[in-house]
């Protein structure tokens, strides 16, 4: 016991001031008492509910920053403090569906897929008339340059066509915030044995950048009064 006491007492010594090859020291750590505490920030699936809360001024009228971090995740946060550091208020996660790139499906599974997760247009009405004619009994005859793909597909009770499958494919899937304009990229489609389908990613990831600017004009729109204020800034 006296000597655990005994070290305590060591313990409360008053920190002396050390200097070694140029560098000064303490001989012992300090923790700061006075920093912000941090808060838990309000998780939201919408950008709508982001406008709102930016609008209310509920936690503080000071200045804030929107960073649109990529297109499904959107925070809010202020300035630094004199002490280097910020908090974050809000954060926004876009709610999305289950969409499977790069491996093929069976053609069924791919057909609710395609209905359910990409907006009309042209060339999804064009793959879902090419896959409703596959014959689910039969394998997949196909012929393939590298360019062009095409494949045997039932066009009656008995009788067999050669449709042509259309590639690039351009496509509009569900891929950021619902409030804003989903971005349309292009896609090969793909079939193998068994009446299997598959979509493969052909951009570069470009819809990534598309969708991130039309986040940040989206906020720019419904937050104009408050950037001309500048209580808000927004950056991508």
């Amino acid at each position: 016991m006296l000597k655990e006491f005994t070290q305590y007492l060591l313990g409360l010594k008053r920190p002396e001031i050390v200097e070694a090859n140029g560098n000064i020291y303490s001989t012992i750590s300090l923790t700061q008492l006075d920093n912000e505490h941090d808060v838990a920030s309000i998780k939201i699936r919408s950008l709508s509910g982001l406008v709102d809360y930016v609008k209310s001024n509920f936690d503080h009228e000071r200045p804030v920053m929107i960073h649109v971090v990529s297109p499904t995740s959107v925070s809010v946060f202020d300035a630094l403090n004199d002490v280097n550091d910020r908090r974050t208020y809000v954060s926004a996660n876009a709610l999305l569906p289950d969409i499977t790139f790069e491996r093929h499906m069976p053609r069924e599974k791919f057909n609710v897929m395609l209905q359910a997760c990409f907006v009309k247009n042209d060339d999804k009405d064009k793959i879902l008339k090419l896959i409703s004619s596959i014959s689910e009994e039969n394998t997949v005859t196909q012929s393939d340059d590298g360019l062009t793909q095409r494949v045997t597909a039932k066009t009656g009770i008995a009788t067999l066509g050669i449709e042509s499958v259309p590639n690039p494919v351009a496509l509009k899937p569900f891929r950021t915030f619902v409030e804003v304009g989903q971005p349309e990229s292009e896609f090969i489609l793909r079939l193998s044995e068994g009446a299997q389908v598959g979509l493969f990613e052909a951009d570069g990831g470009a819809w990534e950048l598309n969708a991130m600017a039309n986040i940040a004009a989206y906020l720019a729109e419904h937050l104009a009064e408050a950037i001309e204020q500048k209580k808000v800034y927004i950056i991508d």
